[in-house]
């Protein structure tokens, strides 16, 4: 007989939470309560539905609608627990709204118009855009947040570069040279460590904010779509859509730990206490579920049609 301490610790490891993902086929948001296995709620949002962020407290999540042929130009608010959209912001101006990411608070989110040139800072309870911050760069298209949010870093993919902007002044104030077309971005919680992955050599660059200096850490990758630090700080995850597998890397050597095989594989978010990440497989209209300690596939969760940004919350 197992001892029921033994059970409870090996149910404690189990994969909980909720997911919101988003439909860019379907032009709706998933959510999917990941212990279960299901759909709660299959929520419309905009059209191209790209990216999502949730709150740190988990109640709010907002989906960047980039558009098809045609640029979007709106947010959609969901309420999480009430699994209902609250409301949709229209950014005017301020087209093609791609990454985001919310500031400390959760009253303000940060997001990319990719066609102005521009990070907007929109106030999610009434819909307000704040305050825009110039990226100085074309094609401004994931952006990355310092834990404090004070700098915001931007992929510009056509210029090979990552734009350094200061929030509290509104300035641009520094840009470093990447590998061309740097699509994926983040920023360690500390701001020292800005890692990007570039599409055009298939590798990924982690730059030293400090001097600016940049070495690239990975390469062979088909396409690097997006970079994810746990947040423990010991693995970069990276999702090689066309290579076919999620990349584990160990952030203090550099050093790639394990290769995972998934279907071309898209957007990631990852549980709060770094076990697990959950990635987006629009081939299969499914999000896998993948311990991270044993680098292995324990299941896959339904979503919408073709499936991409990715958020988790408790």
């Amino acid at each position: 007989m197992i001892p029921m301490l033994a059970v409870i610790a090996v149910l404690a490891q189990d994969p909980s939470g909720t997911l919101i993902v988003t439909n860019k086929a379907a032009g709706t948001a998933s959510i999917i309560d990941v212990a279960a296995g299901r759909v709660l709620a299959e929520l419309p949002t905009g059209d191209g539905p790209h990216e999502v962020v949730a709150s740190s407290n988990g109640r709010t999540a907002v989906v960047t609608n980039y558009g098809a042929q045609t640029g979007g130009n709106t947010l959609t608010v969901i309420d999480v627990a009430g699994r209902r959209v609250a409301r949709t912001i229209d950014l005017g101006q301020y087209t093609r709204p791609h990454g985001a990411a919310f500031l400390p608070g959760d009253s303000i989110v940060a997001v990319t118009s990719e066609t102005t040139r521009n990070v907007v800072l929109v106030r999610v309870a009434d819909g307000s855009v704040v305050r825009a911050l110039p990226t100085g760069e074309p094609g401004s298209h994931m952006l990355a947040v310092t834990a404090d949010g004070s700098r915001i870093y931007t992929g510009n993919i056509p210029t090979g570069n990552i734009s350094e902007i200061d929030v509290a002044s509104g300035a641009r104030t520094r840009t470093f040279s990447v590998p061309p077309q740097p699509e994926a971005v983040t920023v360690s919680g500390d701001g020292a460590e800005v890692w990007a992955g570039s599409n055009a050599q298939g590798s990924v660059s982690v730059v030293m904010t400090r001097d600016g200096s940049a070495t690239t850490v990975l390469s062979g990758l088909g396409w690097p779509y997006r970079i994810l630090l746990t947040p423990d700080g010991r693995r970069a995850l990276v999702p090689d859509y066309r290579g076919g597998s999620l990349r584990i890397v160990d952030r203090a050597t550099r050093a790639e730990q394990a290769r995972v095989a998934l279907s071309g594989p898209q957007g990631i978010a990852v549980s709060a206490d770094s076990r697990f990440a959950f990635v987006s497989l629009p081939n299969d209209d499914a999000i896998a579920v993948v311990d991270l300690d044993g680098a292995r596939v324990i299941r896959q969760l339904p979503a919408g049609s073709r499936p991409d940004g990715i958020a988790w919350v408790r």
